[in-house]
């Protein structure tokens, strides 16, 4: 994998073979102060997944990307990608893709790549303006399915949310652009913003539903969202930004004519964390896909990975 003179240092960690180097970026901000974090390994090809596991682990960030040659090893822009949270692997990873994109245009140029993930190919187009590269990933097909009213009571119970708490226009659905996440939608800003739930309650009904997140959002307008991500199937309480989940979410809005059929969703998430990011949804008339746009910027890390 090319690694030209543009390339920034980054953090070497015992983890693995002892010449692993770990980028650090943000994703979904343009400001390190923002965004969900990701390391991102560019050459990952002699790391077995329990050092891919192990590094995820010694990072502490929510998920990791490790890449390796794709099916044709000439081609740079095709390449094989894999997510690993601090517990295990995940099929697919929004943030950590445009972590890892934005990390090979800096070395590569903009352009298109195609990343082959556990979940399917995810075409990425890497642009710049003003100075700062943005991707813009496009799901694998999304689905989005009723959710069952006592899976979902079960979800409201470890929120400790109650059933008037949702907002009626928005039901519960589990959606899927990659992976599994259930959609509630709370009447208020009030509410979401006020997340103290049940960690190991939540977690024994996530693994029952194969789900990544639970994606709670609120509608502020009409094309306008905020949206807060618990995630205890990965060890980490909440994720500041969730571009796999911004993926879904477009598929549910899209699936229940709660938008436009041409439009770009705007979505906010990790205020509430004191991260602030910022995720673009784009739906298309004729697409089943849905992609999400998002800035990454490089970050300084310790030796513990952590900002």
């Amino acid at each position: 994998m090319s690694t030209n003179s543009q390339a920034l240092p980054g953090i070497t960690h015992r983890s693995g073979p002892s010449n692993t180097e770990v980028l650090h970026y943000t994703a979904f901000a343009a400001s390190p102060v923002g965004g969900n974090r990701a390391g991102v390994v560019l050459d990952a090809a002699a790391l077995h997944d329990s050092d891919m596991v192990a590094i995820a682990a010694e990072l502490g960030y929510s998920e990791s990307a490790f890449l390796s040659p794709g099916p044709d090893p000439a081609d740079e822009r095709s390449l094989t990608l894999r997510f690993f949270s601090p517990q295990a692997e995940v099929d697919f990873c929004g943030h950590a893709t445009v972590a890892a994109a934005v990390a090979l245009g800096e070395r590569l140029g903009t352009g298109e790549l195609t990343f082959h993930t556990p979940a399917g190919p995810i075409a990425v187009t890497v642009t710049e303006a003003g100075g700062v590269l943005k991707a813009t990933l496009t799901s694998v097909v999304p689905k989005v399915s009723k959710a069952d009213p006592a899976d979902v009571a079960e979800a409201l119970a470890a929120l400790a949310w109650q059933a008037d708490d949702l907002d009626a226009a928005l039901p519960p659905r589990i959606a899927y652009a990659g992976v599994r996440h259930l959609v509630l939608a709370a009447a208020t800003r009030e509410r979401l913003a006020d997340l103290n739930y049940d960690f190991d309650r939540l977690l024994t009904l996530m693994r029952k539903l194969d789900l990544t997140t639970v994606q709670l959002v609120w509608r502020e307008t009409a094309t306008t969202f905020h949206a807060r991500d618990p995630f205890p199937v990965g060890g980490v309480v909440e994720d500041a930004a969730t571009g796999a989940a911004a993926a879904a979410f477009g598929a549910y809005a899209r699936e229940l004519g709660l938008v436009p059929v041409d439009v770009t969703l705007t979505l906010h998430q990790g205020h509430d964390m004191g991260s602030p990011s910022l995720l673009e949804v784009d739906l298309r008339a004729g697409e089943e896909r849905v992609r999400v746009t998002g800035t990454a910027v490089r970050v300084q890390a310790s030796a513990s990975g952590q900002i």
